[in-house]
């Protein structure tokens, strides 16, 4: 008695994968995953004969129990870990519905709320690299951004402006950053946040579940965070409730973060990489020539007819034809 889950021979079909069970007669369904790990499910039932005759078996996982219980089919693999879900049969808007969710995906909390649809910091575009260990990563669905995957010195996703870190957000469960800030890694990730000019920790839960957990007594972790956010003030540890806030709060904060880059250009040219600490450490240089802000050069053009964009970098005939009229001004 096997758990089946194969490849969707449609591929037109939003559904990329067949789930079948060994319950009355076979039951058939199209699913968008091979499991429930971050959210429930949506499952489409078909009939028994649509199963192929030679299926792509993605995964075959022996159960040690499929029972129907009511409006449900309680499922329990013969494996150690990730063991038991859900089949729901449900209503929703007058539907008859299935998910499949398992007891975390159950347990996840719902905070009834849709996130803007509005660009964050009015930006076109954005381009986010996605350290290329992370897994189940981020897709930010609905915004124009292109992720690049490769590897990250650190965090998990990161803004990275002519080949420097500029920015990074490390995105933790809660199980995750519980067993990080036991065994110590979660200091050295910090450590090595705090280096960079804008970084910070997301969790995908709220604060409050860290009073709930059972391995570990509760005022150990809540007594680590709190130290380690005292140590490392510069890199703020938000927790966001939902998977899904984690990604719309990551999303914004790079998005800010390409924002202050952009805007904030004489810092950004004081800033140079040490050479002792890697490219990524960011270290500040002593006082320099008195040097003008995107915003004042943009005003500047705009005052002298120079036609300019109203957001982003300027085109180096811009900069160039400041520096003629500012003569003694110092190289920008």
């Amino acid at each position: 008695m096997d758990l089946v889950i194969a490849r969707n021979p449609d591929q037109g079909s939003s559904l990329p994968f067949l789930l079948r069970l060994p319950i009355e007669g076979g039951l058939v369904f199209r699913t968008s995953g091979t499991w429930p790990r971050t959210k429930a499910l949506f499952c489409y039932p078909v009939p028994a004969d649509e199963w192929p005759t030679d299926p792509d078996v993605v995964e075959r996982v022996a159960l040690r129990s499929c029972v129907r219980r009511g409006a449900a089919i309680d499922l329990v693999l013969d494996r150690s870990r990730e063991s038991r879900s859900q089949i729901v049969f449900t209503k929703a808007r007058g539907r008859d519905i299935v998910f499949w969710q398992s007891p975390r995906t159950r347990k996840q909390a719902r905070p009834q709320v849709r996130t803007p649809t509005a660009r964050a910091a009015g930006l076109a575009e954005l381009t986010i690299i996605v350290d290329s260990h992370e897994r189940y990563a981020y897709k930010f669905p609905g915004r124009q951004i292109t992720t690049v995957t490769r590897p990250l010195t650190c965090g998990d996703y990161g803004l990275v402006d002519e080949d420097r870190l500029v920015a990074s957000v490390e995105r933790k469960s809660l199980s995750d950053l519980v067993s990080s800030l036991t065994n110590g890694t979660l200091r050295f990730a910090m450590a090595e946040l705090a280096a960079i000019p804008r970084a910070a920790v997301v969790v995908e839960d709220r604060y409050s579940s860290v009073f709930k957990g059972g391995w570990v007594r509760p005022a150990v972790v809540a007594d680590g965070l709190a130290e380690l956010q005292v140590r490392y003030p510069n890199v703020p540890i938000v927790f966001c409730e939902t998977r899904a806030l984690a990604e719309e709060w990551t999303y914004r904060f790079l998005a800010a973060s390409h924002q202050w880059v952009e805007d904030d250009a004489a810092a950004r040219e004081r800033m140079i990489p040490n050479p002792s600490a890697g490219a990524t450490n960011l270290v500040e240089t002593g006082p320099g020539p008195t040097e003008p802000t995107t915003a004042q050069v943009r005003a500047w053009a705009r005052a002298t007819g120079v036609a300019v964009p109203d957001r982003g970098k300027l085109r180096p005939e811009v900069w160039a034809a400041w520096r003629e009229a500012h003569p003694g001004s110092g190289d920008v």
